[in-house]
């Protein structure tokens, strides 16, 4: 998960990469939010790619219901037609504007997606202000200890009681075709939640795709690779190359778990990959292994979302 030394890795990558260049330790951090990030940083290669798909879609808040109150989400999908839904958990740093964009360009790609605040319950909204381009060092001081106070609000149960309410609000809009399966993505934290997803609707979760996702193998009775067993949706397991080298064994016990259940999945290494590579506003972004990733999604979610 996101922690500490995974923030020192991220922020090393970035300043010893081309992007980083002429901009000091404490320059960088005081370029943790606004406008001055645009000279070093584009906004959105998500986005860009989105607007230049040509694809018309429908965009908006919406207040989902499920058992503990109303969630604060964002529903994107092509303005025309019926499709396969799509539920995108957001990392640590919650809701915001590079999921929404991410968002947008999968529903470029033909999905009705719903980016959700995981939050909801005990934050309306979100902790990343829209103007912020990067989540940067003074930016990240400042909003991670209220992250992990909020992620600390969570648990496996309230992962599967919010998923099974989303999927019944999405099988109801018009965008959404009920007779195709869901796709479910996760980063950082929430990549265990497309296991759980997957494995507590095994009949409706037809792809999950778990990004640099944190405790996947865990000693606990519900690890996620625990639950393979239950699940029969397909799955990608895209590892940061960091993360690899703090628990080498989970990539093994991945693919053992999916190999003795019988369920088609890709585990593999992202090689140069930082923990929290794939969100475009984050230090660790890697454009290259973050186009490689959402290809591969792209390509389960094609195969299996039908």
């Amino acid at each position: 998960m996101c922690d500490e030394l995974n923030s020192k890795d991220a922020e090393t990558y970035f300043l010893q990469r081309g992007l980083g260049k002429g901009v000091s330790r404490r320059g960088f951090g005081r370029l943790g939010v606004g406008a001055g990030l645009l000279a070093i940083l584009p906004w959105s290669v998500s986005a860009q790619s989105a607007a230049e798909s040509g694809v018309k879609v429908t965009e908006g808040k919406v207040m989902v219901p499920t058992p503990d109150g109303e969630a604060d989400c964002y529903f994107v999908h092509p303005a025309e037609g019926r499709h396969p839904a799509v539920i995108l958990w957001p990392d640590i740093f919650g809701m915001r504007r590079a999921f929404r964009d991410m968002g947008k360009r999968l529903a470029q790609s033909g999905y009705a997606v719903l980016v959700v605040n995981p939050y909801y319950r005990t934050m309306q909204g979100q902790l990343v202000p829209d103007d912020a381009k990067i989540i940067g060092p003074e930016l990240r001081k400042t909003i991670f200890p209220k992250g992990r106070e909020l992620a600390g609000t969570l648990s496996p149960e309230t992962c599967v009681t919010d998923g099974k309410a989303f999927v019944a609000w999405l099988d109801k809009q018009a965008a959404v075709d009920p007779a195709k399966k869901v796709g479910t993505a996760g980063y950082c934290m929430t990549g265990s939640y497309t296991f759980r997803l997957a494995a507590a609707m095994p009949e409706r979760i037809g792809a999950g795709a778990s990004f640099h996702g944190g405790g996947l193998v865990t000693d606990a009775g519900d690890s996620p690779h625990k639950l393979v067993p239950d699940i029969k949706a397909g799955f990608l397991v895209a590892i940061a190359e960091n993360d690899d080298e703090r628990q080498p064994e989970a990539k093994d016990e991945l693919r053992k778990a999916f190999k003795a259940a019988d369920v088609d999945a890709t585990v593999e290494v992202y090689e140069g990959a930082m923990h929290g590579w794939c969100p475009p506003d984050s230090m660790a972004y890697n454009q290259a292994q973050a186009e490689r990733a959402w290809g591969e999604m792209l390509g389960l979610f094609g195969k299996r979302l039908t």
